[in-house]
């Protein structure tokens, strides 16, 4: 099973900006989480269509592959 975290800004145009993390820790908080994207977005960090400008959210993905067939 894998797991990534989402996390989800909006840039300065205003579409929806997603950064995924693979494997985060266990026991991350939402103001953990919460505080990593503000200095995400104040350290003007990544550009992508524009700045980011806003938190729209975060969240863990979880995915778990059961192989049916395999050669």
């Amino acid at each position: 099973m894998s797991r990534r975290l989402e996390l989800i800004f909006v840039n300065s145009q205003g579409k929806n900006v997603t950064v995924g993390v693979v494997d985060p820790k266990e026991d991350l908080t939402a103001e953990a989480v919460e505080g990593a994207m503000q200095s995400v977005i104040n350290a003007n960090v990544f550009d992508s269509g524009g700045d980011l400008v806003a938190i729209t959210g975060a969240r863990v993905v979880t995915r778990e592959v059961n192989n049916l067939l395999v050669y």
